[in-house]
């Protein structure tokens, strides 16, 4: 099997470190007749408020990965043509629900983070790349050409959000500093906003990336990873290879930076074949990286606390897969986290590490930490699917980070923020916790 690459799964996730018809649908029982609408010119409009707010009445669709798989298989019966103009059908249409969904979240934020220079450069990609969307509402998908242009729209699109992790985070760090230079207090519900935000928004990115990835592999000319992909989709992705190829990245970026990586020492467990490798329907490059960044932070945490020593503790990986989920348990000895500190993990810009921009990193080199987005998008990685991503620790000695993925294809559907009123209660409301203390903070309510 073809071995995985980090900078290929870096370029795929675009990182540097009901108004819609089921997809399923579309692949193989949608008529031919369904696909011709009337011709119409091809005009790019400024999208108004009224057309997004009309696309956010619709939720997005999710999809499972059996439904993507399905969709790839069937060009070979239903034929390429057809299946590009009926992956266009559907796209046309659910590409600007989920826009107009997080467009309209944006527009919830605090005032103190939307004026940033850097959040109104995100905000003005998503209501171009909308409007780009929406003049393919009515257009002629008999069309080849405006089909062929429809894909190599939906490739720039997809180049014009590479960004958008950074870019939002950096908004982000201008609030910061600007609160710090103008002695403006972040307040609790501020912060809370921004949290609930970045979550929602930074999922559906993943989502919307997935759905266009799909089509520009399939239809786009692109080339998959490997020829038994199906778009960024591996049928019999192998658990095993892919955690030790983001060990082996994460390994030799570490000895880069302490000269020094722990071993790796992996235990793997079938208990559906036990004669059989550990291999589900999964996209590899979302799990690579996840174990990228869980190694990351074991290796780090590993050689600061062993400093000189010769002798690191390995890290210890437990692979376990079952009728309904796989398990992949990654153990470091590197001294914990303090229990003070375990509810701000999956904060958005919280890092035990110094920032790579206040160290003088070089924005050419990949940082072993300090962005403080590892953990929040890696959990975020592995939810999409319904999976998860959890941490313990015991301070004093090591951490355990368990991922959790779905052994089904057909449960393994996307999970994805949709734009309601009870949302909106969200950014307005304050929270009271009725408590002494409000330490934990999952216990508490919306006022």
């Amino acid at each position: 099997m073809k071995r995985l690459n980090f900078a290929y799964w870096k370029d795929l996730l675009g990182r540097r470190d009901g108004g819609s018809v089921l997809f399923s649908r579309c692949l193989s029982s949608v008529p031919a007749q369904a696909l011709r609408t009337p011709n119409q010119s091809i005009k790019v409009p400024v999208p108004g408020r009224n057309l997004i707010d009309h696309y956010a009445h619709f939720n997005p669709t999710p999809m499972s990965i059996q439904a993507f798989l399905d969709f790839g298989k069937s060009l070979q019966r239903n034929g390429k043509t057809f299946c590009e103009k009926a992956s266009c059908n559907f796209l046309r249409k659910e590409l600007p629900v989920r826009l107009a969904n997080i467009i309209k979240e944006i527009h919830l934020l605090p005032e103190s983070l939307i004026c940033q220079p850097s959040t109104q450069i995100v905000q003005g990609w998503y209501e171009k790349s909308f409007a780009e969307l929406i003049t393919y509402e009515q257009a002629d998908l008999t069309n080849d050409a405006i089909v062929s242009r429809f894909t190599q729209d939906l490739i720039k699109i997809r180049n014009r959000h590479n960004l958008v992790v950074e870019t939002m985070a950096q908004g982000v760090v201008e609030l910061s500093r600007g609160s710090e230079d103008k002695r403006i207090m972040v307040d609790s519900v501020t912060r809370d906003s921004i949290q609930y935000f970045l979550d929602r928004f930074y999922m559906m990115r993943i989502s919307i990336r997935m759905l266009i990835n799909q089509h520009t592999i399939l239809f786009g000319g692109e080339l998959p990873f490997s020829a038994g992909h199906v778009g960024t989709i591996d049928p019999e992705c192998d658990i095993q290879l892919v955690v030790e190829d983001a060990f082996a990245s994460a390994r030799s970026l570490c000895e880069n930076f302490y000269e020094q990586s722990p071993e790796l020492k992996m235990t793997c467990i079938n208990t559906v074949n036990r004669e059989e490798p550990l291999k589900i329907v999964y996209v590899p490059s979302h799990l690579f990286h996840i174990s990228f960044e869980l190694f990351k932070n074991a290796m780090r945490a590993t050689c600061e606390k062993g400093g000189a020593s010769l002798s690191l503790p390995p890290i210890e990986v437990v692979i376990v897969k079952t009728t309904e989920d796989v398990a992949i348990k990654m153990s470091d000895q590197g001294g914990g986290i303090p229990q003070r500190n375990m509810p701000q993990l999956f904060e958005y810009m919280f890092s035990t590490a110094p920032s790579p921009v206040d160290a003088g990193t070089s924005v050419n080199v990949v940082p072993m930490a300090g962005y403080g987005y590892g953990l929040p998008l890696s959990r975020l990685y592995a939810r999409y699917f319904h999976g998860d991503l959890q941490v313990y620790s015991i301070h004093g000695f090591g951490t355990d980070a368990v991922i959790y993925l779905k052994t089904l294809s057909e449960s393994a559907s996307e999970f994805l923020p949709v734009f309601n009123k009870s949302v909106m209660k969200q950014y307005s409301s304050t929270r009271t916790h009725g408590w002494s203390s409000s330490k934990f903070s999952h216990l508490v309510e919306w006022g």
